[in-house]
């Protein structure tokens, strides 16, 4: 890594878990939310001394690589000119509803990620950390060359960033697999044979979806291969875009 610091926008499950995992792994983490850096004080006296609070735009201005682990549907209240030139890492997924949905990934016109990208003009987006839940993430790591070390997929449109993701995530402890460009990140999005259900194994039958999100996120982690990850991408079929909980 070209850097010691992340940031992290969202502290959420997803935001929370990189956060304590980047920490246990040496870094500094500077976090921020939208309801101020005043909400956080327990979060960053868990994590220690490596972790501080911040605004999102301090956040973006502070650390060249940044996590915005926050809902897709928020994703327009990330401060965009701040983060012009950053690393986006995008672990959002599209989660349409009865109340909210978006017409361009119902049709396939274009991945989350690369609505992601459009939206964040100037940064460069890379897809990853959204495939496996916090729970396995602080579960699953191992030091290089372990024999079971488990791969994660990215994707993005900017082959530095990506390498930049790809040492982060070896620092975490995770081997990567590049899946190509944001076009082609719907090979690990829900509703894919790659999302989610390779690190945690399979779930008990009949569970509803409320009662299968919960599943998973409880769930020990399964390592997964490099070669599982890159089998299963390759044997993917698009289909509908997002997971619905109603």
């Amino acid at each position: 890594m070209s850097t010691t610091t992340l940031g992290i926008i969202g502290t959420g499950m997803v935001g929370a878990g990189a956060a304590r995992r980047a920490v246990d792994a040496g870094l500094h983490v500077v976090l921020g939310n939208s309801r101020g850096p005043g909400t956080l004080g327990e979060l960053v006296a868990r994590l220690g001394p490596r972790a501080w609070a911040a605004t999102p735009a301090e956040v973006a201005r502070a650390a060249e690589v940044v996590l915005a682990a926050v809902p897709l549907k928020a994703r327009e209240l990330l401060p965009r000119e701040d983060l012009v030139g950053r690393i986006v890492i995008d672990p959002m997924n599209y989660a349409p509803s009865s109340a909210w949905n978006l017409p361009e990934l119902d049709g396939n016109a274009l991945t989350s990620s690369e609505l992601v990208q459009r939206d964040l003009p100037g940064a460069r987006v890379v897809k990853a950390l959204h495939n496996i839940g916090p729970k396995q993430l602080l579960e699953l790591f191992r030091p290089a060359g372990a024999p079971d070390r488990t791969a994660l997929p990215v994707s993005g449109d900017d082959t530095g960033a990506k390498k930049e993701v790809a040492a982060l995530l070896d620092v975490l402890g995770f081997d990567t697999v590049d899946l190509g460009p944001l076009a082609e990140s719907w090979r690990s999005e829900p509703n894919t044979p790659l999302y989610a259900f390779p690190y945690v194994g399979s779930p008990p039958a009949g569970l509803a979806v409320p009662e299968l999100v919960a599943w998973v996120q409880q769930a020990p982690g399964t390592p997964v291969s490099a070669a599982r990850v890159e089998e299963l991408a390759a044997a993917t079929v698009r289909g509908p875009a997002g997971f619905r909980m109603d």
